[in-house]
């Protein structure tokens, strides 16, 4: 006999202990209590490839035996000492990290969620700028802490009806009534606007993800973040790049916006560095970090353990060339969505790169299909397929997977899906 409580209750002590802000996917949820790679098992034992990866946050698979290693023995070792003491594992990670990242971006800061590296990006802009105000896109999303919602541009995740007003929200490249290249060309007017008439000397930064995710997959042509950051370097502005959601080899490039030919000024990581273990980071370039003298620290952030757990993260994502594996296999799914599109006309838009890839589900009248989208993603699971979804309307399909997948997981995703759209039309 199992000691699984199940679905059911596992609903009723949500609605009596937790806050009732917290939600979950699916009318017939599965209580999930196992993962191995790409796959995830509920408590009657059914399993379910995974294509959502808990938000790109499982990029080399649950419970991957190389990583928990690592992170075993250093649990069994030395836990927490906090920054004030010496230990090796969070500069040991800060040094590989300088490896990897971006351009001249070599200094990290160590916390614990995405939140908290980009509240941390933000400070950093404004000691460095002497400037306070910050710009942020329509359909970005960079946290819950007060600072990073005021500067999320997603209605659904702004829950504080008394926001920083120094954040100013600007277009991002995406608009459904024109061409990419006419709405990025809009953005960047929307932002050289907004720099015009708040002032450049007041703005310290503009924060963007270089991937939209909870926004929909919103990915930009090639050129834009280029004419961004030229915009912003004229003007003294910062550019902080958000990677929580893109980094790691999610995007076919180690960072999604090296597919940009871009080197920002600071960026921020979480989420697939750890690989289900709590770490976030922001990082920056040695001119930048000499700004930030007085004291700070993260009671958690870096730790032995999470720490040592990133390291054996970029170690598995080198030794099994995720990078060039999640390009490979990242073309091939999206051909393969985009001959589900020709077959099926609610697949308004397929985008993204490498295995960062969204469909969009749209009515014949142009409104978003998001109940379509939530009975597809229903029949999805009922089939053994986890998949996401996003975007303002909730309508778009969120192919997110463990960058350990194979192309037979690719194959079943797809009929399954396939399966799944046709159902909608019988």
């Amino acid at each position: 006999m199992s000691n699984f409580i199940g679905p059911e209750k596992i609903i009723e002590k949500k609605k009596e202990y937790l806050m009732p802000c917290s939600y979950h996917f699916y009318k017939n949820p599965p209580q999930i209590v196992k993962g191995e790679m790409q796959y995830l098992f509920d408590s009657n034992g059914k399993k379910y490839l995974d294509f959502f990866a808990g938000v790109s946050v499982m990029n080399c698979g649950h419970c991957n035996p190389e990583i928990l290693k690592a992170t075993i023995k250093q649990m069994q070792t030395l836990q927490h000492t906090t920054s004030i003491y010496l230990n090796q594992p969070v500069v040991d990670l800060a040094e590989k990290l300088s490896k990897i990242l971006p351009g001249n971006i070599t200094r990290s800061f160590f916390c614990c969620t995405g939140s908290e590296a980009n509240e941390g990006a933000i400070l950093l802009a404004r000691l460095y700028t002497g400037k306070n105000d910050i710009l942020c896109l329509t359909n970005g999303l960079h946290g819950r802490t007060f600072l990073t919602m005021s500067a999320t541009a997603i209605p659904m995740w702004r829950s504080d009806p008394n926001l920083d007003i120094s954040v100013t929200i600007v277009k991002n490249s995406f608009d459904k009534e024109l061409s990419l290249e006419e709405a990025s060309e809009n953005s960047l007017k929307s932002i050289e606007d907004a720099i015009n008439e708040k002032g450049a000397d007041k703005i310290a930064a503009l924060i963007a993800e270089p991937i939209q995710g909870n926004g929909g997959i919103i990915t930009p042509p090639l050129w834009y973040f280029k004419k961004l950051k030229a915009l912003l370097e004229k003007n003294n502005i910062l550019l902080i790049i958000d990677e929580v959601q893109t980094g790691f080899a999610r995007t076919g490039k180690m960072f999604a916006i090296e597919n940009f030919d871009v080197v920002p000024d600071i960026i921020t990581v979480a989420k697939a560095l750890g690989n289900g273990m709590p770490i976030s980071a922001f990082c920056t370039n040695d001119k930048i970090a000499a700004s930030f003298t007085k004291p700070s620290a993260s009671t958690l952030g870096g730790n032995p353990v999470c720490s040592a757990t990133a390291m054996a993260v970029l170690d598995y994502i080198e030794n099994n060339n995720l990078v060039l594996k999640s390009k490979v296999l990242g073309d091939k799914l999206k051909n393969e969505l985009l001959k589900l599109k020709e077959k099926y006309p609610i697949i308004h838009d397929v985008r993204g790169l490498g295995l960062m890839l969204g469909a969009e589900l749209t009515l014949e009248n142009g409104e978003a299909a998001s109940e379509e989208t939530d009975l597809i993603l229903e029949s999805l699971k009922d089939k053994g397929i986890l998949v996401g979804k996003n975007g303002i309307g909730r309508n778009v399909l969120a192919f997110q997977p463990p960058l350990v997948i194979a192309e037979n997981d690719i194959d079943f995703l797809i009929g399954g899906l396939d399966s799944a759209l046709s159902e909608l039309y019988l």
